[in-house]
């Protein structure tokens, strides 16, 4: 009796057969002509393995038909020969990914990645539709545990076979979601965050540049949690938390690289002062509430809170300091070394679109707010939390990102092991903070950040989902450390290019479907998919804000009102998005 699990194919009617082989795809000539007519590039097809149970299974990547010369006969003009017949002939490239086998030991229809073996030459071959590909990728899934398992959407080549992820896997190594504007990335996140909130206790914080994923929070049964960094206008924000990263949180680096001008002569001087000061206050700060274990082992850069004042009026204090000399008051080592220094800095500590750092106000300056902190990012009730970025200076946005980053992860490395719940850092629009080329100091200590996540991350757990619409301007580093790419569609040459690198070379051609894939159509790459696959992503049920406006409908129906814009200016005057009529 068959089994209806087991892939089967008719032999009197193969697709073709098998006439060169090499380590990484086969060439075949087709038999039947009318067949591969209907066969598509990236269709799957089974060539006959070493066993009668045993098939290498390839994706078609090149099909071509020529006609050649089947016999010649002689003119009779000295040496020349005429063609008697000329013939048709299609032969088609297939790129082997794994080996499938009806039974292996105990066990029945498996596969594996990779091929244990070549087909033979004149091995006959066959197209996996219909029945045939429903039953693969039963096997494929069957594999994934339940507990692991990721629904995504269907196959674009058979609407009825799920498309099942591995999700300890896509997220265990780093995962990439690449594509051009208006693929559908933000969908993608949804769809994922979607089915991770099924979960009993999911631990994923999005950074969101474009305040996109506020409507996950919303709703009586929300997605996420919502949180946006501290100014007025979230003040009066009931749907999101209000988020402050003070100026204590910043090491060394990132606070020099933000207050610091190093083209100045004074730079080491500025920058030797800060450390100074900032150490003493902290350790004052620290014997005043009696710590004395955390005093005796703390650094410069470990987070305690200190007075903001008291550095200022510290470093004022050298600037200014007169000291007795053997003929009366002279100037002290740092007179007048300071002075630039301090004014950059007031400038950066009064300007409000930096309140949610320079001016946090609450309970920021208190030592146990940092444990509240921890408990609101990486706590899991609720696991998945959203942060809106969207009103951050740009000049400052890879700083305030990484600070972020950097925190959560150390204060997941100091987690006991036994105690950690992985985690995953969403990395929205990543190329605006993770570039591959550095302008400036600032960006050089917020990409460190990141890429020490990226490469000793998955030991602590905690992983990067790397969202980006130009894979060209990303961290080289960043990305060669992601095991798994979600790719949508992709029309620029330079972000093909870079996908096709990330690729084996004998499926690099897979790529030459990126710029015809359609809205929310994705090829899937790396250890979460047995097979790379093109899929059809399904669609979330709570859309993101990232929908782009019907231009030619908008202008046909909609006039702009004259408030809107007067709103919009007070707006930008305030760096706040408030409501029309705010005064």
């Amino acid at each position: 009796m068959t089994d209806e699990t087991t892939l089967e194919f008719d032999t009197s009617t193969p697709l073709g057969a098998a006439f060169r082989v090499d380590t990484g795809s086969v060439w075949a000539e087709a038999v039947d002509h009318e067949t591969i007519t209907k066969v598509g590039v990236n269709s799957l097809v089974a060539f006959q393995g070493s066993t009668a149970t045993e098939y290498l299974i390839g994706i078609l990547d090149r099909v071509t038909r020529d006609l050649y010369d089947a016999g010649l006969e002689e003119t009779g003009e000295g040496d020349d020969f005429e063609p008697v017949e000329s013939r048709q002939r299609d032969l088609f490239r297939v790129v082997l990914l794994g080996t499938y086998r009806k039974v292996e030991g105990t066990k029945r229809n498996t596969f594996k990645r990779g091929a244990d073996s070549y087909p033979l030459v004149d091995a006959l071959c066959w197209v996996v539709a219909g029945t045939n590909l429903q039953r693969l990728m039963g096997a494929l899934s069957k594999d994934v545990e339940e507990t692991k398992r990721l629904s995504l959407g269907h196959f674009v080549s058979d609407k009825t076979a799920t498309a099942v992820a591995d999700g300890d896997r896509l997220f265990q190594r780093h995962a990439a979601l690449l594509g051009s504007t208006g693929a559908g990335k933000s969908w993608a996140v949804a769809l994922i965050l979607e089915k991770a909130k099924q979960l009993e206790s999911p631990n994923l914080i999005v950074f969101d540049m474009h305040g996109e994923y506020g409507p996950l929070s919303q709703g009586e049964d929300p997605i996420a949690r919502s949180f946006k960094l501290a100014n007025s206008s979230i003040q009066e924000n009931d749907e999101a938390e209000i988020l402050h990263l003070p100026w204590w949180l910043l090491n060394q680096e990132e606070m020099q690289s933000l207050l610091l001008d190093r083209s100045e002569s004074n730079a080491p001087n500025q920058a030797a002062r800060l450390s100074h000061h900032v150490r003493e206050l902290k350790l004052e700060a620290l014997k005043a509430r009696d710590n004395d274990g955390v005093a005796a082992q703390f650094t410069v850069d470990s987070p305690v809170p200190y007075s903001l004042e008291q550095l200022l009026e510290r470093l004022q204090a050298d600037d200014e300091q007169r000291v007795e000399g053997s003929r009366g008051p002279k100037n002290g080592p740092f007179f007048g070394t300071l002075t630039r220094f301090l004014t950059r800095m007031r400038a950066r500590t009064e300007d409000r679109r930096y309140s949610f750092m320079f001016a946090p106000g609450g309970t920021t300056s208190e030592y146990e707010w940092l444990h509240q902190f921890a408990k609101d990012l990486l706590g899991t009730k609720p696991g998945i939390k959203v942060i809106d970025f969207s009103e951050v200076p740009a000049e400052v946005l890879p700083v305030v990102v990484a600070v972020l980053a950097r925190v959560l992860y150390e204060i997941h490395f100091w987690t006991d092991p036994l105690s950690r719940t992985p985690v995953t850092l969403v990395c929205d629009e990543a190329h605006l903070y993770l570039p591959n080329q550095v302008s400036d100091t600032a960006e050089q200590r917020a990409l460190e950040s990141f890429e020490r996540i990226a490469k000793e991350g998955r030991k602590y757990g905690i992983s990067l989902l790397v969202v980006s619409q130009r894979p060209s301007d990303l961290s080289r580093t960043v990305l060669s450390q992601c095991n798994n790419f979600m790719v949508l569609r992709l029309t620029n040459d330079q972000d093909q290019a870079v996908i096709r690198r990330l690729m084996p070379d004998n499926q690099a051609s897979l790529t030459g479907a990126l710029p015809l894939l359609d809205v929310g159509e994705a090829l899937l790459i790396g250890d979460a998919m047995v097979l790379p696959t093109r899929i059809k992503l399904d669609q979330p049920k709570v859309k993101p804000r990232s929908a782009t406006l019907s231009f030619w409908s908008e202008w046909s129906n909609r006039a702009v009102d004259d408030a809107d814009l007067v709103s919009a200016v007070e707006s930008m005057r305030r760096q706040s998005r408030l409501s029309a009529g705010t005064q």
